[in-house]
């Protein structure tokens, strides 16, 4: 059995974000110089299934008003994960921090195809990692 660092998860997921990936209402403004840009609900989800733990939601403020929610995870020790931080300009203020029960997979229907594909890619790239895999 293989053990995944989080530094290998996390190459692995910066490595397949793309448009594609991100929220579909925010796709034409994603730009490979911002690509952790509306990343955040899939890459937790990924984040989820490697690690467990939790799903932590927050509101993206901006001049004091909600513009956006921001999704992170929470690990059963307590220790936070955000692998999409970055996405922020400095007017963008993340505040709060709710933890959301991970609904189950036949009600989850917003951004089903954009999760699946970035799962799939991030397990591709964990797999080809690994040195007792050989490469593919």
């Amino acid at each position: 059995m293989t053990t995944l660092l989080l530094t290998d998860i996390e190459r692995a997921l910066r490595d397949s974000w793309s448009a594609e990936t991100c929220t579909p209402e925010f796709r034409p403004r994603w730009s490979s110089d911002n690509p952790a840009r509306d990343q955040c609900g899939v890459t937790a989800m990924v984040v989820n299934d490697l690690l467990g733990g939790e799903l932590i939601r927050g509101e993206v403020h901006v001049g004091g008003e909600r513009t956006d929610y921001h999704w992170w995870n929470r690990l059963g020790s307590g220790i936070e994960i955000d692998l999409t931080r970055e996405q922020f300009g400095p007017e963008e203020v993340v505040v709060g921090g709710t933890v959301i029960p991970r609904p189950p997979a036949a009600e989850w229907r917003r951004l089903r195809e954009e999760y699946e594909l970035l799962r799939e890619r991030v397990a591709e790239k964990l797999s080809r990692s690994d040195p007792r895999e050989g490469t593919r």
